[in-house]
């Protein structure tokens, strides 16, 4: 399952009472960079009382300057995508989102195979007389309510094999990540700070009071626990 919000935001400037917007160049023409919990300087978190926490994550990017897609990897499975806000540490103005998503693709048998369609995989099936299993190479052509197969110039469903795919999809987002297409004017790359809520994450306080042996003076100890179920640390 995809978990994908979207925000746009096109620049707008006004001329003779017309309106013309700059439409983002195509994710095809760009080249992706990924940040990892390795970029990151420092987080901080704020749990508040609703199962809810409030991430700040501050990490330095090497951005090329102009319009890049960036994968911020490294962010809680149960994050609030609305939420999500970047911002430059270095000059506000000098990073402007153009496109903002959250995707995450859960690795599992059904969704390789929706992200191999139209793509060439191996066919494993047992010979049921010699007990060796014997391999033949196929196009997956849909998987709708089941794979079909072409295999060579026929086709087949239901196919009794195993399935052996060539590789993850480089698509596929196997952890939560965000993505923007963003345009930096800083040359010697950014220093940013994404912030976002998330849910799953709770905290409780637990007291102890320990008397003396004449009961007239105590020591008061105190323990905060943080219950970290978001999906990440």
């Amino acid at each position: 399952m995809v978990t994908r919000s979207i925000a746009s935001f096109a620049a707008a400037s006004l001329l003779l009472s017309s309106t013309i917007f700059a439409a983002p160049p195509s994710h095809d023409k760009l080249q992706a960079v990924t940040s990892t919990l390795d970029d990151q300087l420092s987080v901080s978190l704020t749990i508040y009382n609703t199962n809810l926490g409030l991430v700040k994550d501050q990490r330095q990017l090497k951005l090329p300057k102009g319009v890049n897609e960036l994968r911020f990897m490294g962010v809680a499975s149960q994050i609030i995508p609305t939420s999500v806000h970047i911002k430059s540490l270095v000059n506000p103005d000098s990073l402007l989102v153009l496109e903002q998503n959250y995707e995450y693709d859960l690795l599992n048998p059904q969704k390789l195979l929706d992200k191999h369609v139209g793509k060439e995989v191996k066919l494993f099936t047992k010979n049921p007389y010699t007990e060796r299993e014997e391999v033949v190479t196929a196009t997956l052509l849909s998987n709708n309510g089941g794979p079909i197969f072409k295999i060579g110039d026929e086709i087949t469903y239901g196919h009794p094999g195993r399935v052996i795919f060539p590789g993850v999809p480089e698509d596929l987002m196997a952890k939560p990540t965000l993505v923007w297409l963003a345009e930096n004017n800083l040359l010697n790359g950014q220093k940013i700070e994404a912030s976002y809520l998330t849910n799953g994450i709770n905290w409780r306080s637990d007291y102890v009071v320990t008397l003396n042996d004449r009961d007239d003076k105590a020591d008061l100890a105190g323990w905060v626990t943080i219950d970290n179920k978001s999906g990440t640390t």
